[in-house]
């Protein structure tokens, strides 16, 4: 088997300047335009619906629905050509005829038999909670991965692994920003999925940095890293091409529902992949780490 020899140290700046363009980028449209909240964040009422009618317009349900008076109203086509997705930023959410009128409204102006699917009611208080919860939920998987690298490691690859997995959370919550793509918990849940992902893949490089350090130990890290990265690039190719796989398929095949949770972990992938190469390692480059940096460490633990 070839071995592959990629001079990836020389592309770190480059990298880490595009990074800091990206990262930064992703915070200025997560502060200043913010984030889509689905109707698991803000409330309201979510409406999955079937017509038997295939030339109705989305600007007639729209129409239709306005002369309630519910609020903020969204509409969009969802899977087959005769099915809606309709949200409803309610205020009014212990009416238990709201649904029922709805639908008789619907009926009457759309002139067509009309089937509800699906229909999610949450209130205000509960939409608060969840987002409470998946904010928590977020930053207890960080802290937990900053334990476990601090014992696994040294302190600087405990920096570099943490300052890698912000990278990838904001940047991909960045993107969705960008893009106005609805955040609910199915992306709460990818999010997370992807600070596992994106550990794994940056603990078998810095495994192979470590190893390394002590069997190359003349050597400048920037060399080190780049040996190590060579070493881990066949690993982290199949791992990551075989994940795509599945994601691709489900984000294609799945459904309306499971797309943005798929899109979510597609991007997650990508740019955990990038980071555990261009921000993970050269991370070490900056704390100058080095084999007598372990050494230390060693004579800390062993008295």
């Amino acid at each position: 088997m070839i071995k592959p020899n990629i001079n990836f140290a020389n592309k770190f700046k480059k990298a880490n300047f595009l990074s800091l363009i990206v990262f930064f980028l992703s915070v200025f449209f997560i502060s200043f335009k913010g984030l889509n909240y689905g109707i698991d964040f803000k409330g309201g009422t979510l409406i999955e619906l079937r017509t038997n009618n295939s030339n109705i317009k989305i600007s007639e349900i729209r129409n239709s629905l306005n002369l309630m008076n519910l609020g903020d109203i969204n509409v969009k086509e969802f899977g087959a050509l005769n099915d809606y997705l309709i949200k409803i930023e309610q205020k009014e959410t212990n009416n238990n005829n709201l649904i029922p009128k709805i639908k008789e409204q619907l009926k009457k102006n759309l002139n067509s038999e009309i089937n509800f699917r699906r229909v999610e009611n949450v209130g205000p208080k509960v939409s608060k909670e969840l987002l409470e919860s998946g904010i928590i939920a977020i930053s207890l998987s960080l802290a937990a991965m900053l334990f476990y690298i601090w014992i696994r490691f040294e302190w600087q690859f405990s920096l570099g692994s943490i300052i890698a997995l912000f990278h990838d959370i904001v940047i991909t919550i960045g993107i969705f920003s960008i893009l106005s793509l609805e955040i609910n918990l199915s992306i709460i849940a990818a999010v997370l999925t992807i600070v596992g992902y994106s550990m794994n893949d940056t603990v078998v490089i810095y495994d192979r940095i470590r190893e390394n350090l002590n069997k190359y130990n003349k050597l400048d890290i920037s060399d080190i890293s780049n040996i190590s990265i060579n070493e881990t690039l066949a690993r982290t190719i199949i791992t990551s091409f075989t994940t795509l796989l599945a994601l691709f398929s489900i984000f294609i095949l799945g459904g309306e529902i499971l797309k943005g949770f798929s899109f979510a972990m597609i991007l997650g992938v990508l740019i955990g992949t990038y980071s555990s190469i261009f921000v993970a390692a050269p991370v070490l480059k900056y704390f100058k780490v080095s084999y007598k940096t372990l050494e230390k460490e060693e004579e800390k633990i062993v008295p």
